[in-house]
């Protein structure tokens, strides 16, 4: 029996494997602080600068302008201005509201996300500008990271801002993946899909990339702004159709890709496009980077650990079904590793949003998680964005184990209630579950961790 206001041994391992978890997930963090991750590939000796293997000689150049867009651009910004200094000219980045840090050179502008507004069309006009300033004789370093799709905005002529709104709500609604959002996205823009390498043109281009992609392909990170676009206008109108998004598109933008089927207007950059001949991409930082530091911590923490996979997708509800299926097999037979054990995966999830509350895709996995848990003893899990923001909430994700029901049900909480109405924020935030990290200032994708005592 527990003394008074004491914590029973049931709730001391509960708090034990809650504990590992966001140990776990701080050395994931650690291991993509994007600061970091530009001073590992980026190395100034004189008047050399060594991006990996690519090697520039600075005096080679009248001017260096920086540009960029992301969560995690302004950390970026503040590195690349510490190894460079004042040989940068000028520089420009749109980062999310919050999500700033100190520079001197390099003017940090805040805009919102993940829907567009007025802030980012003038920061990336600011951007444009310095481009367009860009001569054989001049470099632009651009930092791109997660969320510079809506940080980074340009809107084709005859496409209003209010028009990229309504897509991109439409878009996140749908639970279309981010690279079907960003297929439509590059073929509504000026600066995606290669456009800002052929702004830049022919300056050299230098992009140092976190990436919050799955498997990291270039054209799909910030939609591509300095790779070669591998989408079309064919491609664009499948992903609208595929969601039965047709009938709610903006006119101006249904008639721009009516446009781009006919032939009447030219597609974005493809490969072969002599703009990229001057242009490097260097991703500097993933999921996989982050998923392995929490692998190493688990091992050096005495964990059992199994690396899952680094490319975990699906509707989020179905794919927690599967985590906890896991769960469940360690408890009962110590597969697919012993116990004590950890589990660790990365990706990206998707919600198709049909209710009416409030949360994102990680407190949904959560949720579900939860509810397929249930009665479920010395069983952890917990889904995270590393970015700390997951959907429309200051909650980064949540954690849950086989007593979230229970004790939700004690305050009055019926979980699938809150589940069916896509109301997975209000259902943790009243339970004390919610895990809170506040601007992390990285990006790369989201974190899932199962502890099995």
């Amino acid at each position: 029996m527990s003394l008074p206001n004491q914590p029973s041994p049931a709730e001391d391992k509960r708090n034990a494997r809650k504990a590992l978890a966001l140990n776990l997930v701080q050395a994931a963090l650690a291991a993509v602080e994007p600061g970091a991750a530009v001073r590992a590939h980026v190395r100034l000796i004189g008047s050399q600068l060594y991006v990996d293997d690519h090697l520039f000689d600075l005096n080679a150049f009248q001017h260096i302008y920086v540009v960029g867009a992301g969560k995690a651009s302004a950390p970026m910004a503040q590195a690349i201005e510490g190894i460079l200094g004042h040989r940068i000219t000028d520089g420009v980045v749109s980062v999310k509201y919050g999500y700033t840090a100190p520079t001197h050179r390099i003017q940090i502008d805040q805009a919102g996300h993940p829907i567009p507004d007025e802030r980012a069309v003038q920061a990336t006009e600011k951007m444009i500008d310095l481009l367009q300033r860009g001569g054989p004789d001049d470099l632009v370093i651009c930092l791109l990271s997660g969320g510079g799709s809506a940080l980074m905005v340009a809107p084709v002529p005859g496409v209003t801002l209010a028009d990229e709104r309504r897509l991109t709500s439409a878009l996140l609604r749908s639970g279309a993946t981010i690279n079907e959002m960003n297929t439509v996205r590059k073929h509504m823009s000026r600066i995606k899909g290669g456009g800002l390498a052929r702004l830049a043109a022919p300056a050299t281009v230098v992009s140092l990339i976190l990436s919050d992609v799955l498997g990291n392909p270039l054209d799909v990170i910030a939609s591509g702004p300095t790779v070669p676009d591998t989408t079309t206008f064919v491609d664009a109108w499948d992903v609208l159709q595929r969601y039965g998004l047709l009938d709610e598109l903006p006119p101006a933008i249904a008639q721009r890709l009516q446009d781009g089927l006919a032939g009447r207007i030219p597609e974005t950059p493809k490969p072969g496009d002599p703009i990229f001949q001057r242009v490097v991409n260097v991703v500097i930082a993933s999921n996989a980077h982050a998923v392995q530091a929490a692998v190493d911590r688990a091992r050096a923490d005495g964990l059992n650990t199994l690396l899952l996979s680094t490319f975990v997708e699906g509707e989020s509800r179905e794919v927690a079904k599967v985590f906890a299926a896991i769960g469940r097999e360690l408890q009962r037979s110590n597969h697919p590793v012993p116990r004590p054990a950890a589990i660790i995966a990365g990706g990206e999830t998707t919600v198709t949003i049909k209710g009416q509350g409030r949360g994102g895709r990680n407190q949904e996995f959560a949720l579900s998680a939860a509810i397929q848990l249930e009665g479920v003893d010395d069983v952890t899990i917990m889904a995270l964005a590393t970015d700390g923001t997951d959907g429309p909430t200051d909650g980064a994700g949540a954690i849950v184990d086989g007593t979230t029901v229970e004790r939700a049900r004690a305050i009055g909480l019926d979980p699938r209630t809150a589940l069916a109405d896509n109301d997975s924020y209000q259902f943790f935030q009243k339970l004390g579950d919610l895990v809170v990290t506040g601007p992390t200032n990285t990006n790369v994708d989201d974190l899932y961790v199962i502890i099995a005592g």
